[in-house]
Formats: structure tokens, C-alpha cells, sequence
């Protein structure tokens, strides 16, 4: 990795991480990567029980000790310093609009992709604000919104035979502390690099290329990620 592409000045040792949506694949994979980087790691749900079921099953089998904890998406948008938000598309705006107090003066993580499935396989949906992370900004004016972690397998982040997850996280956002500091947590993920892919207006293609990589896992029964060259 070259001098330009390392997130510098972005300390985020000791930092709890929240993942709304945390019980769905993509977030439990995150919240188990996040605590085995050592983070203080919140699950939320809209049942602060089925939370709680996800973080006893995620710790459960490690042979490290995981600091995971379930609670309801208030509490756990309240408590986390970083928030990864990663529910399904259909219940993006509702979220965030019962969120926006708890959320206020936090780093937003959106990793929602807008897509739709059909007879012809994966597609990206129209979004009328740009993209879900846009979004979430015009939702989420008192946070800081970045976008991010949309091309990470659940399958791999969850296997705990998969001790490097070789693939670059494309940060988005308007704030160069914030994506640097974005950066830095997916580089708590051994063999991760994260790389800023631009701003918020440009978070539609990265969203919508989801729908290209589940074409590629299909075709070739993989689990691709994207790799940039070149930095």
C-alpha cells in the first residue's frame, strides 16, 4: 500500500461499532469481523431479543472472546460511535427516519444496495435521491454519511476458515475525516484495503454494481470482490 493511499491520522482503536441490521448475513458477518479486530461490537434490531440471540450465536464456537452485544436499533444507534447501517433496501427510509436524534453527530456507514431480482437475475433500482446513501444524507443531516463495505461477501466474512478477506472497500463521502476514518475499520479486516472511490453523488454505480457481482457469483460459483490497481 503506497504513502497516498493510507487513511493517516485515522485512529479508530477503541471505537464501538454498531451495525444496524445485524442480524441479516451481511451485518452479522461485519459485527463478527469488527469483534475479532478487538471493537466493542452493538447488533441492532427491531427486537432488542432477536439482537441479543445473533451476538450469543456469533459468539459462540470462537476461540477468541468477542465483546458483541444485541440490542434494539435505538439503543444501539445511541451507543456506537461508528454505525454501519445494513438493512435490506424496503426498510432503509423507515429506519433512519425513527434514527435521526440517536444518529446525530455519529459516522453513518451505508451499505444498503437498492436492487431488484427478476426472472433475469439481479438488477439496480431507480433511487429518485441518487442512491441509498444519498439517501440516508438527506435523511441523516446532523451525521456525517459515508458509504461502504457493499461488495463483501457475507458467505466469506462468516466463515471462520477464511482468516484474509483479499478485496478493496471503496468509501464514499463528503468528509475527508470521515472516509479516512471508514477506511481505517474495513482495514481492521485482515487483507482488506480501504480506498476512496469519491463522493456521495457517485455512490449509485457502487451500489449498483452488487447486481454485477451476484452475476459473477452465480456464473462461477465464487464469491467475488473488486480490486483496484494501480495505488
Amino acid at each position: 500500500m503506497t504513502e497516498e493511499s493510507t487513511p493517516e491520522g485515522a485512529d479508530i482503536a477503541g471505537q464501538t461499532i454498531a451495525v444496524l441490521g445485524g442480524t441479516g448475513d451481511q451485518g452479522r458477518g461485519l459485527a463478527r469481523r469488527f469483534a475479532l479486530a478487538g471493537h466493542t461490537v452493538l447488533i441492532g434490531s427491531r427486537s432488542a431479543e432477536r439482537a441479543e440471540k445473533a451476538a450469543r450465536e456469533l459468539t459462540e464456537g470462537e476461540s477468541a472472546r468477542l465483546d458483541v452485544r444485541g440490542l434494539d436499533n435505538t439503543a444501539a444507534a445511541a451507543e456506537g460511535d461508528i454505525v454501519i447501517v445494513a438493512v435490506p433496501w424496503d426498510g432503509h427510509r423507515e429506519l433512519l427516519e425513527g434514527l435521526v436524534g440517536p444518529l446525530a453527530g455519529k459516522i453513518v456507514v451505508d451499505c444498503v444496495n437498492p436492487l431488484g431480482f427478476d426472472g433475469k437475475g439481479p438488477f439496480a433500482l431507480d433511487v429518485p435521491e441518487g442512491s441509498a446513501a444519498q439517501q440516508a444524507a438527506l435523511i441523516l443531516t446532523g451525521s456525517t454519511v459515508t458509504a461502504a463495505f457493499h461488495h463483501v461477501s457475507a458467505v466469506v466474512l462468516l466463515d471462520p476458515s477464511v482468516d484474509e478477506v483479499a478485496l478493496d472497500v471503496l468509501v464514499l463521502g463528503e468528509d475527508r475525516a470521515a472516509t479516512d476514518a471508514v477506511r481505517a475499520l474495513a482495514e481492521r479486516i485482515p487483507g482488506v484495503r480501504g480506498v476512496f472511490g469519491g463522493r456521495l453523488r457517485n455512490a449509485h454505480q457502487v451500489e449498483a454494481l452488487t447486481a454485477n457481482l451476484i452475476a459473477v457469483n452465480r456464473r462461477y460459483k465464487t464469491h467475488a470482490g473488486v480490486r483496484v490497481t494501480g495505488i
